[in-house]
């Protein structure tokens, strides 16, 4: 079935402009918004949105900084909570199904903080991830990895300049580790490297700096007595950012976590079905279709 899709530009107040689309019928409510991650990356939740906008709207955008919506200046989390509160009266959404993915479910969470009634339900796929979970990550990465890569990654990222070429082979490096099957994931990232571009680095230098001084840890409570009924984790049992600490994120919000076996970081890349028939699900239950 074909689905219509729709085009914006919303300028926000401080000027920045950020360019959004929709997939399927944005007279209905409440609508989904997908939060794309990187730090520092365009959107790229396309896939993911074609799997629910039957039964409901679904928004994008390309944060600022990023993709079509290039931006310069110093980036805060606060700014990108208000980026979504301002896209969301631009777009007449006054509670939203909030669907973050990695860094966007930091995002996501960071709303609900500030605006928990404007969340409608919220589903957080692979992340956000807190405690001491970087430790777990980079040894698992690092057993994924030969010696020749591990090195040959530390040497592109110390280069004060890279190529085109090196660019791509650095995210190639940084990224192949995240999914289940290392030849087809090697093969996702190559092509990621080339498509998820530029990458916006002071952006992710920015905002993860501002997420080590405030970490989203110390709020866990508050956010747990502000989440809406329907909320819920999901990640990529192969995911080399340790499950468990997902399973100690979902004991201390009180929320159930999917597992999605056989997938990593991106799981709906590498066990479509099993993400589509969950985000249905899920989205089904929230928006009452």
């Amino acid at each position: 079935m074909t689905m219509r899709e729709t085009r914006g530009l919303v300028s926000m107040t401080d000027g920045a402009r950020l360019r959004w689309v929709a997939l399927g019928d944005t007279a209905r409510r409440p609508a989904v918004v997908l939060l794309h991650g990187g730090p520092g990356l365009p959107d790229y939740l396309g896939e993911v949105a074609h799997m629910i906008a039957d039964l409901a709207p679904v928004y994008r955008y390309d944060q600022r900084g990023t993709g079509r919506s290039p931006w310069r200046g110093a980036h805060s989390l606060a700014r990108h909570v208000g980026d979504l509160t301002e896209l969301l009266n631009a777009w007449d959404v006054p509670e939203a199904v909030l669907i973050g993915h990695s860094y966007g479910t930091d995002l996501a969470s960071r709303f609900c903080l500030r605006h928990s009634g404007r969340v409608a339900a919220m589903l957080l796929m692979c992340g956000p991830f807190v405690g001491d979970w970087h430790t777990g990550y980079r040894a698992e990465r690092d057993l994924r990895m030969s010696a020749a890569q591990r090195a040959r990654l530390r040497a592109l990222k110390e280069m004060p300049r890279r190529t085109e070429e090196q660019e791509v082979e650095l995210l190639t490096l940084a990224w192949f580790t995240d999914h289940s099957d290392p030849e087809r994931g090697r093969q996702r990232a190559a092509w990621s490297a080339r498509r998820r571009r530029p990458v916006n680095w002071s952006m992710n230098s920015d905002l993860g700096a501002e997420g080590r001084a405030d970490p989203l840890d110390a709020h866990l409570a508050e956010l747990r007595a502000l989440l809406p009924a329907r909320t819920g984790l999901l990640g990529g049992a192969d995911d080399p950012r340790p499950m468990s600490a997902l399973d100690a994120l979902a004991a201390r919000l009180g929320v159930p976590l999917t597992r999605i076996e056989g997938a990593g970081h991106e799981p709906w890349l590498e066990q479509p079905d099993a993400v589509r028939t969950r985000l249905r699900r899920f989205v089904r239950d929230a928006v009452g279709a």
